[in-house]
């Protein structure tokens, strides 16, 4: 679906619009036009792209129109935003609901279990956290997640199976959390009460906590990114207890961090002592500050989901449109405000640079054994076969078609 260059490509289906043929690479070049032309303040030419690609895109037609609707929407209001609604043309509907509907946690179950999007991060952190903990008699794992505690019975299920007995365990999740996709229609008490009683079915004492921080901000002035940032700051609303074996897991978290709290946010993980620091996320750079480079980056990247879930769902499918819409959502945040340190936006980092990161900040890369990638390769042979793993140095990435998407790591103080 990508071209060499990077961005979507056309697979047999094309748009018409006035005698001319236009695919994918043109359609990607009106875009990054319309993204110039709003960076120049040049309203004409931004109002003439948009034109041209509202005749194009389509939310229910082929992958490559269906991003294309959505990063049209994106442009359309950063447009409104900047220019008042007379300058931008009115996008093609889309179903607003699917943003902000709140699952069930069958549902949320089924979300997940789509794509390996999300499971890969899950099934090789837990092989690493398995590994941190061997022989330890209590365990507290530090969930920072968008997931909703979705990756632990299959940790507590391989706890309880391990020789000598479970260890005590304990999950602590952060009352702040990141307001993205998927939402879930349950309380943070009736989850951890549901995570509980599974794990006791299991053998597997469970103590479910849900910390109350609180910012050193006034409220009138607490983002929500400087929430997400200070999450580890104040170890006593973590309850650290002396004996245990920390982990701390960030799935999909550190991208809601601004670029410039990051640093901080990890010397302050680092300084509560954990045996292990899980982190996965997005395999894309989408933190220029260039807009054009963002909408180039999101060209690059976000069609990797789009043309997956044409091989795992109808086009009219529920679950499908929900992963669009909450891709919809990531590109909204890319595509607007400039200042990502100001105003909580969200801004992806490549594994490399996360790598380069950590260890700036005193982390060492755990390598993964052979029994993850096996475990990583299981779950794959579930999914369509575009989906692949590769190992990056210490990191492992899910790849569809051979292009990185997600990048698991684990790390150790130094």
């Amino acid at each position: 679906m990508r071209s060499g260059g990077g961005g979507i490509r056309a697979h047999g289906s094309a748009a018409c619009f006035s005698g001319a043929l236009i695919d994918g690479p043109r359609i990607q070049q009106l875009l990054l036009h319309c993204a110039a032309a709003l960076e120049s303040n040049d309203v004409t030419l931004a109002q003439q792209a948009m034109w041209v690609l509202n005749n194009i895109a389509s939310a229910q037609g082929d992958p490559n129109q269906r991003l294309t609707s959505w990063l049209l929407r994106a442009l359309v209001a950063r447009a409104c935003r900047l220019c008042g609604p007379a300058a931008a043309v009115r996008p093609l509907p889309l179903n607003n609901g699917l943003l902000a509907r709140a699952m069930s946690v069958t549902e949320l179950a089924d979300y997940v279990d789509l794509t390996p999007w999300h499971r890969f991060g899950f099934t090789a952190s837990n092989g690493a956290i398995l590994r941190a903990v061997a022989g330890r008699a209590a365990v507290h794992v530090v969930d920072l997640s968008v997931t909703h505690c979705m990756q632990w019975p299959t940790l507590i299920d391989a706890l309880s199976k391990r020789p000598g007995g479970p260890p005590a365990l304990r999950i602590t999740v952060p009352s702040a959390r990141p307001a993205v996709p998927p939402l879930l229609g349950v309380s943070d008490e009736a989850l951890g009460l549901r995570l509980v009683n599974f794990a006791k079915s299991k053998g597997v004492q469970l103590e479910f906590n849900c910390t109350d921080e609180t910012t050193r901000e006034s409220p009138k002035k607490a983002h929500a990114h400087v929430q997400l940032a200070s999450v580890l700051s104040d170890p006593p609303s973590l309850g650290l207890r002396d004996g245990e074996a920390l982990v701390v897991n960030c799935q999909s978290w550190l991208r809601h961090v601004a670029p410039g709290s990051r640093d901080a946010f990890l010397d302050a993980a680092r300084a509560l002592g954990p045996c292990l620091v899980t982190v996965t996320d997005e395999d894309a750079d989408l933190d220029s500050p260039s807009l054009a480079s963002r909408i180039a980056g999101c060209f690059d990247f976000h069609w990797i989901l789009f043309d997956a879930l044409d091989t795992a769902a109808p086009r009219d499918s529920p679950r499908r449109m929900e992963h669009e819409a909450a891709v919809g959502r990531k590109i909204e945040s890319v595509v607007g405000p400039d200042d990502a340190d100001g105003g909580g936006a969200e801004r992806a980092e490549s594994g490399a640079r996360l790598a380069e990161r950590m260890r700036r900040n005193g982390f060492a890369g755990v390598r993964f054994e052979e029994e993850e990638m096996a475990e990583v390769r299981r779950l794959l042979s579930e999914h369509a076969t575009g989906w692949g793993v590769k190992r990056v140095e210490d990191m492992l990435v899910l790849t569809w078609k051979g292009h990185g998407a997600v990048y698991t790591s684990a790390w150790t103080p130094n």
